[in-house]
């Protein structure tokens, strides 16, 4: 039996790709702030996608407005992530703590305000 995945994730409201431009700037985001890895990216910026573990985020462009998707991380690690993430800089909205419904939780938003909520059982 392999060492499973840091991340795996469960999209909200049907699978909805982060909306914006994607463009070099989003990705390096993604990669500097959010530890992903850039997978690709169309020559002209229209669209892209990052990786890590079982997660990928494909982006397309878009134009404003538009309605920032919502995804949910299952970390396994998740006080390491959360360390991790906010020694990269992330954006936590919400700190990691035990919510009420009985997960570790804590949520970060992208450059676009898309929602990340990291969570552990």
């Amino acid at each position: 039996m392999g060492v499973p995945p840091l991340y795996s994730a469960r999209h909200v409201g049907g699978c909805r790709e982060p909306e914006g431009i994607a463009n070099d700037v989003r990705s390096r985001h993604y990669r500097d702030a959010l530890g992903f890895e850039i997978r690709w990216l169309y020559p002209g910026g229209d669209i892209g996608a990052v990786s890590r573990d079982n997660v990928a985020i494909f982006f397309r462009r878009r134009t404003r407005p538009f309605e920032p998707a919502v995804h949910w991380v299952f970390a396994a690690a998740i006080d390491a992530t959360y360390e991790e993430l906010r020694s990269l800089g992330a954006r936590i909205v919400e700190p990691l703590e035990e919510k009420p419904w009985g997960l570790r939780q804590f949520t970060v938003e992208d450059i676009d305000g898309n929602r990340f909520y990291f969570h552990c059982d």
